[in-house]
């Protein structure tokens, strides 16, 4: 099978904070922009959050106001510090280039076909892509019916605004080998109080791997924070891109690619046989 684009890479928000410094967590940031090459598109969260923390460490305090508006405000602020440490980090021989999206960049197909077009571009240019969500822009009361007037006309849209989903699309847009989701448990857990990883889910064909998939659903309850979808989400997302022959995989981000792509670390590895 040929693929267009090695990996798509995904990094949750709270994979990328140290909860007990309450900031960014630099060492794992360094460690895996250090990774980081053409033929890689690295989608990550993050913005919101760093922002909120960068705000409270600059003025002492946290923003008030509509909730919207305040998200709005820290991912504007987040977006910098975030495309900053990337560069930072990032081996200086490759550009970096951020891919801010929204739900029509993914159904709309001239639109599609150009986002498309950008990331495939990026690897002959020796550039990797830096994806998120554009919330700094988007208004939620208007996203909402926008997906509602999309959803009379087309059976599946994509929302775009869990980053889980949104790099699911583009493993499916550009033809990904890999889809690596980084969080900040080692994958999909059978039973979370035992810990009993399910080390894999797959299938002899894309039917039967989408029967498997939904069958581990049932065992997913819970998220990682406020506002997350959690497991049986991104089960859910990732589905098309594993019936397209995409290998996923959902790991802890304290791991390196190079390690879970090995094999060499627990994680959930989903796939056609």
């Amino acid at each position: 099978m040929k693929f267009d684009v090695e990996l798509v890479g995904k990094i949750g928000s709270m994979a990328l904070i140290d909860k007990t410094a309450q900031m960014p967590d630099y060492t794992r940031i360094a460690r895996l922009s250090a990774e980081l090459k053409p033929g890689y598109i690295w989608v990550t969260s993050g913005a919101t959050e760093i922002g909120r923390l960068d705000y409270i460490r600059r003025h002492g305090k946290e923003l008030s106001g509509a909730a919207e508006d305040v998200k709005a405000d820290y991912a504007a602020e987040g977006q910098s510090v975030l495309m900053a440490t990337y560069r930072q980090y990032v081996d200086p021989k490759y550009s970096i280039r951020q891919v801010l999206i929204e739900h029509q960049h993914f159904n709309d197909p001239v639109k599609r076909e150009f986002l498309k077009s950008l990331l495939l571009r990026c690897k002959e240019q020796n550039a990797i892509p830096i994806v998120n969500y554009n919330d700094a822009v988007c208004a939620e009361e208007n996203r909402k019916m926008e997906i509602q007037a999309l959803l009379s006309n087309h059976k599946k849209v994509v929302e775009g605004v869990d980053n889980d989903e949104t790099a699911a699309q583009i493993a499916c847009l550009v033809k990904a080998e890999t889809l690596l989701i980084l969080t900040s448990t080692d994958g999909i857990y059978k039973d979370m109080k035992t810990g009993e990883l399910i080390e894999e889910i797959c299938g002899k064909d894309p039917a039967e791997l989408l029967e498997n998939i939904e069958y581990y659903k049932k065992f997913c309850s819970g998220a990682s924070r406020a506002g997350a979808n959690g497991a049986k989400a991104k089960l859910e997302y990732i589905k098309d891109a594993a019936a397209n022959g995409t290998k996923v995989i959902i790991a802890n981000g304290k791991y390196s690619i190079k390690e879970i792509l090995a094999g060499s670390v627990p994680a959930t590895r989903i796939g056609i046989r």
